[in-house]
């Protein structure tokens, strides 16, 4: 039964939309539509090529400092009704953030060419 009713739904969800869009012309590819927008570079034909590093190293800068966001976001919120610890230990979460972009920096992992 619970089979069934995911099919269902799958098909409700994912089968529907695309099907209405073939119908009704939203489906038109074109050179600029299937260019590489993601990544940045061209396709590669082998999957074992290797990636640049900075490529990944940019990538996880960007989830750490997006994450870093997420956490303060809610405390500024309650800042008022948290008290000093609280404080103090953003303070030393910010510090140890910033120590660590200073670092990437130094090491060139923001640099791209």
């Amino acid at each position: 039964m619970f089979l069934g009713v995911a099919i269902v739904f799958s098909l409700i969800f994912v089968g529907a939309p695309m099907a209405i869009s073939r119908l009704t012309g939203a489906h038109k590819p074109d050179p600029a539509k299937l260019s590489e927008y993601e990544c940045g570079f061209p396709a590669f034909e082998d999957s074992r090529d290797q990636f640049d590093v900075r490529f990944y190293l940019v990538a996880i800068l960007f989830i750490i400092f997006d994450l870093e966001v997420a956490f303060l976001f809610p405390w500024a919120v309650s800042l008022m009704g948290v008290g000093w610890a609280s404080w103090i230990a953003m303070m030393i979460f910010l510090t140890e953030l910033t120590l660590g972009l200073v670092y990437a920096w130094q090491k060139g992992a923001l640099e791209w060419e």
